[in-house]
């Protein structure tokens, strides 16, 4: 395991060459003690360069009521300008890199999404992928959630569909409108697929470091 500087505790495993965490990050502070603002879901995106994180909707999600209980199920989404800090993850782990991701599933070769998948279905209790959840075998403890994500001006998405991942890497392509690389599994796929997104949106994160 690994504890944040919150206190929040992650499982771990190992996968290839790196020790993933086997949860959504949920830590609302960097590792060297900072606040990261949180940004509440009726604020514009328009504007927003800094770090910031954000929790969905709770009232959009059947059998959750709370924040607290998003929080503790799917973890918190952030912007990409939280992950270019370098300090979101406990000491020693990082944000994987986008060649990272790309070992990630070649090591797993074909259906890495499925393997990757928690195999939590509605009506099970959350946190819990809608049906059908094509493919998912969890094979490796990964336990991928789908924790959405949310665009801004109000706008949460696609919890319990899809989990989308950050990775550090800017998409240098697409530097000019501030985009950076991205993974999305979805619950009708057992593919990993490899996006481009705004820095503005926000995500979920998993953290690595290099095996002992």
């Amino acid at each position: 395991t690994v504890k944040d500087i919150d206190g929040n505790v992650y499982k771990t495993l190992k996968i290839g060459k790196l020790e993933w965490m086997a949860e959504n990050l949920r830590t609302t502070k960097y590792n060297d003690g900072d606040a990261i603002p949180l940004v509440q879901g009726d604020e514009p995106r328009s504007g927003l360069a800094d770090g910031s994180y954000t929790i969905y909707t709770p009232s959009r999600i059947r059998e959750l009521d709370s924040e607290s209980e998003v929080f503790e199920a799917y973890g918190v989404l952030y912007n990409w300008f939280a992950v270019e800090t370098g300090k979101l993850c406990p000491a020693d782990w990082r944000v994987p890199t986008d060649e990272e991701w790309t070992n990630l599933t070649d090591y797993i070769e074909g259906d890495a999404g499925g393997k990757l998948k928690s195999t939590r279905i509605t009506p099970d209790a959350h946190p819990r992928w809608e049906s059908p959840n094509t493919g998912a075998t969890d094979k490796y403890g990964f336990s991928a959630l789908p924790g959405g994500m949310y665009v801004g001006d109000g706008v949460y998405t696609n919890i319990g569909y899809s989990g989308h991942w950050w990775t550090s890497t800017s998409d240098d392509a697409r530097t000019f409108l501030k985009f950076a690389w991205y993974r999305s599994i979805t619950f009708d796929s057992s593919d990993v697929k490899r996006y481009s997104n705004q820095r503005q949106s926000w995500l979920s994160v998993r953290c690595v470091r290099d095996q002992n």
